[in-house]
């Protein structure tokens, strides 16, 4: 009895030390979950791998609709979110718990119509069949547009589609324009199919598009994480940016197109990782633009919606 009692208490102290070895390990091997749309101008999250530091693990989650990659942050199915700002603001007027931590890109949309029609500007699509997708950044640029042309959606024919079906809507002629997202205009383009009527960056919104957020409770409970993750993002930006062969090549890899298209499609994508002031007012606008459309009943507490904290910090230590 005596015997068999060593040998437990020998299993304990061995099975005890395992744990408190492997524990620093596990521990360690942190998974970081990134939602991100699939699109050319989404493409950054791809590249965070290259500059993980040791003790952090990427998984990179593709989602179809910004709104979408919007409620993975707000359920906490993903850490970090990349979408569009107009899907970001409907959360945050909402009361819904997603914060902006930093920017993802900007441009990367575009107003197509049909190349072998005689539209030549916003005010040619006057009664023409448009796609466009509800909820999207785009739509409310769009919008604005139109206003700026005097004239309202009610002048267009609007046809609810995904950003992935716009160029083969058009080619089979369903729709005579689409307000799209790269690269479904310079997959019309290069198809012959489409041609760029307007990159629509001329209202006060400019060319803001996508943005980084987080969960409210992980700017509370895990701002060391937010600061490990914006500096991650920030090094992939600036590589991608500076590297184009790479950004093409990661781009037709991850979302199956080819390479030629995805070189017509760079000059329209900038992305990017600051939030500046110019920045801030350009968010506050559009938010703005949405609740003038009704397309929210209040406007987010910009207080705590837009959160510079962490992506300043980063800019400091660089």
């Amino acid at each position: 009895m005596p015997h068999r009692r060593t040998f437990i208490a020998a299993l304990i102290v061995t099975a005890s030390a395992s744990v408190a070895w492997a524990t620093p390990a596990a521990a360690a091997d942190q998974v970081i979950r990134v939602g991100t749309l699939k699109l050319i101008h989404a493409i950054t999250p791809y590249f965070y791998e290259k500059f993980t530091p040791s003790g952090y693990k990427i998984e990179v989650v593709p989602f179809e609709t910004p709104t979408d990659g919007k409620n993975a942050v707000v359920t906490r199915s993903v850490d970090f979110g990349a979408f569009g700002l107009a899907a970001a603001t409907l959360g945050g007027a909402a009361g819904e718990p997603v914060v902006i931590i930093g920017a993802q890109c900007n441009r990367g949309m575009a107003i197509v119509g049909r190349a072998d029609a005689p539209a030549n500007s916003v005010k040619t699509l006057k009664g023409k069949k448009i796609g466009i997708l509800p909820g999207s950044t785009q739509e409310v640029v769009f919008l604005d547009r139109l206003k700026q042309e005097g004239m309202t959606i009610k002048d267009v024919q609007s046809v609810r589609l995904s950003f992935s079906e716009m160029p083969t809507a058009m080619e089979r002629g369903d729709i005579d324009a689409y307000v799209g997202a790269e690269p479904g205009p310079s997959i019309s383009v290069g198809r012959g199919v489409g041609k760029v009527i307007e990159f629509p960056y001329n209202t006060p919104t400019g060319s803001v598009n996508m943005v980084m957020t987080t969960h409210a409770d992980t700017v509370k409970a895990k701002p060391e994480l937010i600061k490990v993750f914006l500096e991650i993002h920030r090094k992939a930006t600036e590589y991608a940016m500076s590297n184009r062969a790479a950004f093409i090549e990661m781009s037709s890899a991850k979302l199956g197109i080819p390479a030629k298209v995805v070189e017509v499609a760079a000059p329209n994508v900038e992305l990017t990782w600051k939030i500046d002031d110019d920045w801030t007012t350009r968010a506050k606008y559009y938010g703005a633009q949405m609740l003038d459309k009704k397309q929210i009943r209040q406007l987010p507490n910009y207080a705590t919606f837009i959160d510079t904290t962490f992506i300043q910090q980063v800019a400091a230590a660089k």
